[in-house]
């Protein structure tokens, strides 16, 4: 959940959250010189004074008069860190009405929807999440990255929203599209010389098009001098074929690049899933790229208990491949109430998972960097991983079914690439030895082209 920082007496804001989960910088600030107040989001021991009420009347209306956005924000996180979710609501509600800045603003609709989503709206969530990325800038990979907000992407507001994002427009901002592009752009990099050949042949038809067709008109018309019928009839036949195949060459590339696009934006998702490792350890699926090839085995619990005992007779070819079991059993590990409130309350992160990395659109040497550690997560990563929030994962999976024409709620496997993407998948579940010979070796040369 995201906090609001601003300097006492100072100019310079910030837009932090947990753990250095993100942070939006609106000017350079020199930490030497600046009196910075940073209030980092975690459970606060201390009391709490209302923004809204006092003991008594004096007090109230001192209060009133030293409100500001900035202090209902923090106030807001103080009371969600103490469970109080409903007055935490109404202190980021009414920082909405004190003026904020464009910074605190987008602080107080992003910890809204936190809230809404933990109390389960997920259409406020969502209508609060669509005006800060419209109207204040909020990156779309916070919301692929925040643990706090796991059960809203499970929903189907989540859905609607990441498609309004995906496609772009003035209700809901370009910047995603446009992080989608680059990386469909690097994907596909002669996407854009083929169509400026299919823009560019289109016209040079269009344009012979356009002088043959009176030629065309006198052939008909008959008379000294008209052209051959057959041949200005067998010209203008060849054009106007040129524009129909090119034209539909660059409709075709366009739907290519949307499906593209829509898969990599699945990608996005399923890089930003947790899972648990034999070690208790909590990891996102990107920080596991490079070290091992993950195999998803989704479906009821036979089916995928069947599948991981064959997967024991094969187990050390496949740890020498870099395999890790990934089951997910239809329904299993929901959440109840309790356990959802005992976990998210205060929007932290569970206290041994690792730092979240950052989204599409970020620096991608902070990425790099905070990969840096993976020589000690090796060391961790064993034969199989456990799911954590087990919502997220099935959504996924089951909108990859959708996109793949397999009837939803199917048993089904996924293959996965050492760089994160999907190797292969299939119904049922997979032939172990058939994988073996499929796969090569982590310290083997493909392995290496791979990454």
């Amino acid at each position: 959940m995201a906090v609001v920082v601003v300097g006492v007496g100072v100019q310079q804001q910030f837009l932090c959250s947990s753990e250095s989960k993100w942070s939006i910088p609106t000017t350079p600030c020199n930490p030497l010189t600046s009196s910075i107040l940073i209030r980092p989001f975690k459970k606060i021991q201390f009391s709490v004074i209302s923004c809204s009420s006092s003991s008594s009347s004096s007090s109230s209306s001192s209060e009133a008069e030293t409100q500001t956005a900035e202090s209902c924000v923090n106030l807001g996180l103080q009371l969600f860190s103490k469970g109080r979710v409903k007055d935490a609501l109404a202190q980021f509600e009414t920082a909405l009405t004190l003026n904020p800045n464009p910074v605190e603003a987008q602080a107080a609709f992003y910890n809204k929807a936190c809230c809404h989503a933990y109390r389960g709206e997920g259409k406020k969530a969502a209508d609060s999440l669509r005006i800060a990325l419209r109207e204040y800038n909020l990156k779309f990979g916070t919301i692929l990255n925040d643990p706090d907000l796991a059960s809203f992407r499970a929903l189907p507001e989540f859905k609607e929203l990441q498609e309004e994002a995906r496609i772009g427009g003035e209700d809901i901002g370009n910047s995603f599209r446009r992080d989608l592009k680059l990386i469909s752009e690097v994907q596909a990099p002669f996407r854009g010389v083929r169509r400026f050949f299919y823009v560019a042949f289109t016209a040079a038809a269009g344009i012979s098009l356009f002088f043959t067709l009176p030629r065309l008109i006198r052939a008909i018309q008959g008379g000294d001098g008209a052209p051959d019928l057959l041949e200005t009839a067998g010209n203008a036949a060849i054009n106007i074929g040129g524009i129909v195949a090119f034209v539909a060459l660059f409709f075709w590339d366009n739907k290519k690049e949307e499906e593209q696009i829509e898969q990599i934006s699945r990608d996005e998702t399923l890089s930003r899933l947790p899972l648990r490792l034999t070690t208790n350890r909590v990891v996102e699926l990107v920080q596991l790229r490079d070290t091992v090839r993950p195999v998803i085995l989704a479906g009821k619990k036979e089916t995928v208990s069947l599948a991981l005992q064959r997967a024991e007779r094969f187990r050390t070819e496949l740890v020498r491949r870099g395999v890790l079991l990934v089951p997910v059993i239809w329904g299993e590990g929901r959440e109840t109430k309790t356990k959802t409130k005992i976990e998210k309350k205060g929007f932290g992160r569970p206290q041994k998972a690792a730092e979240a990395l950052p989204s599409i659109g970020e620096d991608f040497d902070k990425r790099t960097q905070s990969i840096a550690s993976k020589s000690k997560l090796k060391a961790e990563i064993r034969f199989k991983a456990e799911v954590v929030s087990q919502a997220e994962w099935e959504q996924w999976i089951r909108d990859q079914q959708k996109s793949e024409g397999v009837t939803v709620g199917e048993d089904v496997y996924i293959i996965m690439r050492l760089d994160g993407r999907i190797r292969r998948s299939g119904k049922g579940m997979p032939d172990w030895q058939q994988i073996v010979k499929e796969l090569p070796e982590m310290e083997a040369f493909l392995s290496k082209l791979e990454r």
